[in-house]
């Protein structure tokens, strides 16, 4: 039976005969068979138990550490406690959502707002309200900081602390994150006692037998491992594009097989082109610093002035398309400002502009870039599918029956439209599939409007459609979060099923 043992099993199984009645620890294993890496101890230890000799007991304890924002509330306070003492602090004519999102960051006054009302705090006509006596919300908010002051920066055993508290702020992002540890121990079984230490001597083991070792005799002294086929081998990983880079190209080919010719465009724009031309209001809130990247450098870029000339007076008057525009003056400095594309559509429309004239089909696949709060289904910088036809009898039916045809090619046959609303189509609609049972939105589309198409010099119907590419990569990856996309995790990519 020692012959089966390797080197590594037999000086542990020595050193622990030195007290066969001890439960041994890591750190003891380690100095008794003086190792440094514990993966010896592991594998030694786990050779002997699956040989009878050796048992080994494992305790899992429960470990809660602060996340991001349960460390920034350590040192800040929670957002609700931030929040009721700015409401304090306030006139009571003062306490409203619109004034407090001048004191606090986009990210944290939507989500505070359904933290005060669990907290009791009314909203009223757009101001908060609070009950005659706070004494409760105090002592909650006092609960809530002691809690988070016990977990510190260290973390501390989750059955040190609240349980109630434990579940509570599990359901809030980034405060409280949970991590497992298990300790071992080894110790002798009765078979391991019975071992005689005279057998556990270490010998020169081969795996392989080459000709250079046939030249001498030390061979003959030595010990040849056996090899046991039943064991599980390791699965070849070879190379394999990125996932995303497989559906991008797997989307490519749809779109190239139905016709389509496929256009790109440079991710820093003017606001001219990726807002104004699009009938997009100068005060519309997507334009917003909160929502949109704008450049330093470049701040501005020029625009030739027969386009500020024609998107002025749409924006203004309608400019002749039957529409009243919206009214107000154009700002033209305002549409020379320097982005980063907020969509692909900006491609689509420049496209348009060049070529007033010529029918066509295309489309693209592009990164486009939005000051999005990052969570497991939304990302700062993403992809998007987009896709024009451009012809004197191009129709609301002929998109849908493209739209469908493309979604029955990457495998998802039920697809479903709704009426929706966008600045820059009418009729507009939004596209779903049918997954899981479920149906789920991936995309909009419609018909470019007038004020839109007429300005580039094209009075022919133009059927848009725009999609999120992550989107649709969760549905085909069977993912529920986007950013998995995005790690550094091999073995994590090389399950994700091959497109």
């Amino acid at each position: 039976m020692m012959v089966e043992l390797g080197n590594n099993e037999r000086r542990m199984l020595r050193a622990m005969l030195g007290d066969p009645q001890a439960i041994w620890s890591l750190d003891q294993l380690l100095e008794a068979c003086e190792w440094v890496d514990q993966a010896h101890v592991a594998g030694a230890g786990l050779a002997l138990n699956e040989e009878g000799m050796v048992e080994i007991e494992e305790v899992t304890s429960r470990m809660i550490t602060l996340g991001e924002e349960g460390r920034k509330a350590l040192n800040d306070g929670l957002l609700e406690s931030r929040l009721f003492a700015w409401i304090l602090n306030q006139p009571d004519d003062q306490r409203m959502v619109s004034t407090m999102s001048q004191s606090f960051e986009k990210s944290e006054s939507g989500p505070g707002v359904g933290l005060l009302k669990r907290l009791g705090i009314a909203l009223e006509r757009g101001s908060f309200v609070l009950p005659n006596d706070t004494s409760e919300i105090e002592t909650i908010l006092e609960d809530r900081k002691e809690f988070i002051q016990s977990i510190g920066e260290n973390g501390s055993d989750e059955d040190k602390l609240d349980s109630d508290m434990v579940v509570a702020f599990r359901s809030r992002k980034r405060i409280i994150e949970t991590n497992e540890t298990t300790t071992r121990t080894w110790r002798l079984s009765a078979d391991g006692r019975n071992v005689n230490p005279g057998s556990l001597t270490e010998k020169t083991q081969i795996v392989d037998l080459t000709p250079e070792m046939l030249q001498g005799d030390d061979w003959r002294e030595a010990e040849f491992k056996r090899y046991d086929v039943d064991l599980p081998a390791p699965t070849p990983a070879g190379g394999r594009p990125h996932p995303m880079q497989s559906l991008i190209q797997r989307i490519r080919s749809i779109f190239l097989e139905m016709g389509f010719t496929e256009i790109e465009g440079d991710f820093v724009r003017t606001a001219g082109w990726n807002m104004d031309s699009l009938f997009i209001p100068q005060t519309h809130p997507a334009r917003a610093m909160q929502d949109t990247f704008y450049l330093e450098d470049p701040e501005k870029l020029p625009i030739e002035d027969r386009w500020l000339d024609l998107w002025a007076d749409v924006h203004e008057k309608g400019g002749g398309t039957g529409s009243t525009g919206w009214g107000g003056n154009f700002d033209r400095e305002e549409a020379k400002k320097g982005l980063l594309r907020t969509h692909t559509t900006v491609n689509t429309v420049k496209h348009l502009a060049d070529r007033p004239n010529e029918a066509c089909r295309v489309f693209g696949i592009g990164r486009v870039f939005r000051q999005e709060a990052i969570d497991k289904s939304h990302l700062p910088e993403f992809h998007q599918i987009e896709g024009i036809i451009h012809e004197p009898d191009a129709s609301l039916p002929m998109l849908v029956t493209t739209l469908k045809t493309f979604y029955a090619k990457m495998g998802y046959p039920d697809v479903r439209v709704r009426p929706a609303y966008f600045p820059y189509t009418e009729p507009s609609l939004e596209i779903e599939v049918k997954w899981r049972g479920i149906w789920l939105e991936l995309g909009g589309a419609g018909i470019f409007r007038p004020e839109v198409t007429e300005p580039l010099g094209t009075e022919w119907p133009v059927c848009a459609w725009g999609m999120g590419l992550e989107r649709l990569a969760m549905l085909v990856l069977g993912m529920d979060d986007i950013r998995e996309l995005y790690q550094p995790d091999l073995l994590k990519l090389r399950s994700m099923p091959i497109i």
